[in-house]
């Protein structure tokens, strides 16, 4: 049977992984707290090229649009999540308001 320490070294060592590959992926770590552990994570806003996209929408008789829509109102929106371990060593993510 092994420790606590060793079951929450290994949370701990999943849980810096995944913050990891989050600032990887162009997140950034607003808040970060060990001893919980918990991280609040953000990734800005993108900017869209809608000269580029109507072009492309022109080239494609307008099926282009349909992607052009879901980058506009989706993709280039700013995200704000949550990364933290539970009571029972598991790592999960959350969304977070962003008011």
């Amino acid at each position: 049977m092994k420790s606590n320490t060793s079951i929450t070294e290994e949370n701990f060592i999943k849980f810096s992984s995944i913050l990891e590959n989050k600032t990887n992926h162009g997140f950034i770590v607003l808040e970060r707290n060990d001893k919980l552990p918990f991280a609040i994570l953000l990734k800005k806003r993108q900017k869209v090229d809608h000269l580029f996209n109507f072009c492309i929408c022109c080239i494609t008789l307008g099926l282009w649009s349909i992607a052009w829509i879901y980058i506009t109102q989706v993709s280039s929106k700013a995200k704000k999540i949550l990364v933290a371990i539970d009571e029972d060593g598991n790592t999960f993510e959350e969304k977070c308001y962003m008011g």
